[in-house]
C-alpha cells in the first residue's frame, strides 16, 4: 500500500507505531519497522544513556526505518538529545508538546525528517511553516496526551490546511485497518497508532496495563491531569476520580509528574516485573478505542493485518461505488 507517507519514509505499510512513553521501546519498534510499518521509540521517559542504549537495540534488531519520540525535554538539553538520536540512526525525530523549532535545522542537515504532534489546524499550521516534514493529526479519542478536537473533523481539516505540502498522519481511536481506510479517505496518508499496540507480547507495560486493555469498554477512559498536568486520556481509576473532585489540588506541568510518581501512580517503563503497581492509582494511558481489543496479537502480525484489512475496505468501496452507478 504505497502512500506519500511510505514514499517519505520508506516503508512498505502506512502504519506507524506511536512514540508511547515507556511503552514503545526497543523490542516492539524494531518488530513494527520489520514488518514493513514504522516503529517509533517513545523516549520521553528515559535517562539519556538508557535512550542511546534502546536506540542501539533498534539497530542491532532491524536495519529498517524507525523513529524516536522525546514529546518534549528539560530546557537545555533538547540538542544533546537530538543529537544522540542522529547519531543512532533514527529515520525520524518526533515532537509532541510544541514545535521542536531548535532542532529542525539540526535533523535537516542530518537527513532526518521532523514530525510533529498536532491537536489543531493552527498548530498543524505552525508546525510546516516551521519546517516540520509530516505532521499527526491527532483527534482527542487518542490515549496519552491529546487536546479537544475528535479526529473525524480534525484530519481532514488539517489535510485541507497543510496537506499540499507534507503528508498528513491520522491518530486518535483507530485500532484497525477499517480506521487506516477511513484515514486515506479523508485525505491522510497514514496512521499513528498507539493503545492497539499495548496488547501485543513486544510492548513494555507494566504489570497489569496490557489487561486493563482487553477488558477496558470505550466507555472506560477519562481525559485528566492527574499525572502529568497536561490533559491526558487513561483508564478511570480511584487517582483520577480523586483530581476530578479536588482540581485545586493540580500542579502544572512537569511538577504533577513529580506529584504523581511520590503517590506510587506513575512506573511507566519500568515492565512487566515492575512492583507496587496499584491498578487504582496507576497511569493506564489509553485511547477510546479500546473497546475494539479483545486479543493479544504480535506487533509484526498487527500490521499486516492493518494493512490487509484496508485493503479489503477500499475494494469494497470501489464494489459499492460501481454498484451505484450501473
Amino acid at each position: 500500500m504505497r502512500t506519500p507517507l511510505t514514499d517519505l519514509l520508506g516503508v512498505e505499510h502506512p502504519v506507524m507505531l506511536a512514540g508511547m512513553g515507556g511503552v514503545s521501546y526497543a523490542e516492539l519498534v524494531a518488530a513494527v519497522s520489520a514488518a514493513g510499518g514504522f516503529g517509533t521509540m517513545g523516549a520521553a521517559p528515559l535517562r539519556y544513556p538508557d535512550m542511546v542504549e534502546e536506540i542501539r537495540r533498534v539497530r542491532e534488531l532491524t536495519d529498517k526505518p524507525f523513529g524516536v519520540d522525546l514529546l518534549t525535554a528539560l530546557p537545555g538539553s533538547m540538542v544533546g538529545h537530538v543529537e544522540a538520536i542522529i547519531a543512532g540512526g533514527a529515520r525520524a525525530f518526533v515532537g509532541a508538546l510544541g514545535v521542536p523549532s531548535e532542532v529542525i535545522d539540526l535533523c535537516h542537515d542530518h537527513d532526518v525528517l521532523v514530525v510533529n504532534m498536532c491537536g489543531t489546524v493552527a498548530h498543524a499550521v505552525r508546525a510546516v511553516d516551521a519546517g516540520c516534514d509530516l505532521v499527526v493529526a491527532q483527534g482527542t479519542e487518542a490515549g496519552g496526551h491529546t487536546g479537544a478536537v475528535a479526529t473525524m473533523p480534525l484530519v481532514p481539516q488539517i489535510v485541507d490546511a497543510v496537506g499540499d505540502r507534507v503528508p498528513v498522519v491520522a491518530a486518535g481511536g483507530i485500532v484497525d485497518g477499517r480506521g487506516l481506510a477511513a484515514a486515506l479517505m479523508l485525505g491522510a496518508s497514514g496512521v499513528w497508532l498507539g493503545t492497539r499496540f499495548i496488547a501485543t507480547p513486544e510492548a513494555n507495560v507494566v504489570r497489569g496495563y496490557r489487561e486493563a486493555i482487553l477488558v477496558a469498554s470505550e466507555r472506560d477512559t477519562v481525559i485528566s491531569r492527574a499525572y502529568t498536568g497536561k490533559t491526558l486520556r487513561t483508564i478511570r481509576n480511584a487517582y483520577t476520580d480523586h483530581f476530578e473532585a479536588h482540581p485545586e489540588e493540580l500542579q502544572p506541568f512537569p511538577d504533577q509528574i513529580g506529584r504523581s510518581m511520590a503517590d506510587g501512580a506513575m512506573h511507566i517503563g519500568g515492565g512487566p516485573g515492575t512492583q507496587g503497581v496499584d491498578p487504582t492509582k496507576e497511569i493506564f494511558a489509553a485511547g477510546q478505542g479500546t473497546g475494539a481489543i479483545d486479543e493479544v496479537v504480535p506487533a509484526g502480525e498487527l500490521v499486516a493485518r492493518i494493512t490487509e484489512e484496508a485493503e479489503a475496505c477500499l475494494r469494497r468501496g470501489v464494489d459499492v461505488l460501481a454498484e451505484t452507478t450501473r
